[in-house]
């Protein structure tokens, strides 16, 4: 998060362009859905009884397609009955060939329950299980659930159970997602797989990655509890931004909004780098790194009183220092609203960036961006997901850009919020005037990538529990 002069962004896009042959400054197209015999699932269970002290849907995913596959683009839904509807469940993995610690769980509530289906069992997988060649299987899954106080459970009226399956075969009563496209099995009655759900245990990890949630109900930047959970309000100088500006914390209030409390960063100025203040929110902890990363942000066109003009940003990212000019080690990546244009831009845009390093002085960058010059004024859902494999960013549940996995992070980063303004050239005016950028939440989840529906389940999930706040994420 840095100024860019007109001069530097050029540079930038001549960079790219011998980099990625051109294509790198427009937002990418959704993948297209694979073939529908790209993969089949084989099940066997090892409690095979009516009832049990734990249900073993065993599994193997086999590549019948003709292109390799991604495992971390595969979700297998195996269906069941809850035994009762306070019921609470938890996930296990008791071997595996490719390693437990590449295989993720997470429980589900269906949309429209039958006799037999009211919850399911989501297996995913991270980047750590690799992928799958043509003809290629993953091997043993040894999988496991049980009821979280360990009372005996009932699995013979579960659409995904077969009591007489104790050696592996194909079964059509689970069902494979392949980049969110259905390529296996069928769902319960009016329960496609991607329907959106709420996730049930919404306190656990889903997955097993580890979480960090966090509503902002605060009273004011001076709760102890902000300090607490992790963040720091920024009050020291230097940039981004104008030259003279100062990072004010008390800029930065909680207000409700829509039944909410939301975070407000207000940015101000009176056409001198004197009179203008900005403001910044970010954890003090460099500890986040690969996983799915998401917010819900307001982002504002115009000021909230005082003449507009002013190039302004707004912003949701994730960075690590910078040790070196050009260090190959350096890791960003933006979602960056600028209302009234700026860095050669005549009027609103939006950037989301993945960086991979730059040189202030002279300026140069390596990095890949998308973009969309259209207003983005209101509430918006912003998920940026990093696989091991690719950054892909979305907007409103809409893919915004993909981009390559050599822009892959090498080291943690921190999570930040902040308003600031390029420079004072948009509005010369000495007339006060003050832009807000509100925030709903922030979510992270370690290591495994969530689709823009599962966030927003997962969210939801967090607020029915009444949970304002989770960090379980491991320091680096």
């Amino acid at each position: 998060m840095r100024n860019r002069t007109t001069a530097g962004r050029a540079r930038l896009a001549l960079a790219l362009a011998v980099l990625l042959g051109g294509g790198a400054l427009t937002a990418l197209p959704a993948q297209a859905a694979p073939a529908a015999d790209g993969l089949t699932v084989q099940y066997r269970t090892s409690a095979s009884g009516a009832t049990a002290g734990q249900t073993e849907p065993w599994l193997k995913v086999r590549n019948t397609g003709s292109s390799t596959v991604r495992l971390s683009q595969v979700k297998i839904r195996y269906y069941f009955k809850a035994d009762s509807p306070t019921a609470s469940y938890r996930f296990a993995c008791s071997w595996a060939v490719r390693g437990c610690a590449g295989i993720t769980g997470t429980f589900g509530t269906l949309g429209n329950p039958t006799s037999t289906a009211d919850r399911y069992l989501e297996i995913g997988f991270t980047s750590a299980a690799g992928t799958l060649a043509p003809g290629a299987d993953t091997g043993d899954m040894q999988l496991r659930f049980y009821r979280a106080n360990w009372q005996t459970l009932r699995q013979s009226d579960d659409y995904s159970f077969n009591g007489v399956q104790t050696s592996y075969a194909n079964w059509d009563k689970v069902t494979a997602q392949l980049a969110g496209a259905t390529v296996w099995g069928a769902a319960p009655e009016g329960n496609d797989p991607t329907d959106p759900t709420d996730p049930t245990d919404p306190t656990d990890p889903p997955g097993g990655g580890q979480t960090l949630f966090d509503d902002f109900d605060y009273t004011s930047y001076t709760d102890p509890a902000i300090s607490a959970h992790g963040w720091s309000v920024r009050s020291n100088s230097g940039g981004p931004g104008v030259p003279g500006a100062t990072w004010d914390p008390s800029k930065v209030t909680f207000v409700s909004a829509g039944g909410n409390s939301v975070m407000n960063l207000e940015t101000s100025t009176a056409g001198t780098g004197a009179s203008t203040t900005q403001t910044e929110v970010l954890t003090k902890s460099m500890k986040f790194k690969d996983g799915t990363y998401a917010a819900r942000v307001k982002f504002a066109d115009a000021p909230e009183s005082g003449p507009d003009g002013d190039h302004l940003v707004q912003t949701f990212f994730t960075i690590n220092d910078l040790k070196a000019p050009m260090a190959d080690d350096y890791a960003e990546y933006d979602f960056e609203y600028l209302p009234n244009g700026g860095w050669g831009e005549p009027s609103n845009i939006l950037y989301t960036t993945s960086w991979e390093t730059y040189d202030p002085d002279p300026w140069q960058a390596v990095n890949q961006h998308s973009e969309a010059r259209s207003s983005y004024a209101g509430w918006h859902d912003l998920v940026v997901t990093i696989d091991g494999s690719a950054i892909t960013y979305y907007v409103d549940g809409q893919r915004f850009g993909t981009h390559d996995a050599r822009y892959l992070p090498e080291r943690p980063m921190s999570i930040n919020f902040n308003q600031w303004l390029i420079d004072l050239n948009g509005q010369t005016s000495t007339t006060p005037r003050a832009y807000d950028q509100q925030v709903d939440y922030v979510l992270h989840v370690k290591d495994q990538v969530l689709t823009p529906a599962e966030v927003a389940a997962k969210v939801a999930g967090y607020r029915d529990a009444g949970t304002g706040f989770v960090d379980e994420v491991p320091a680096p």
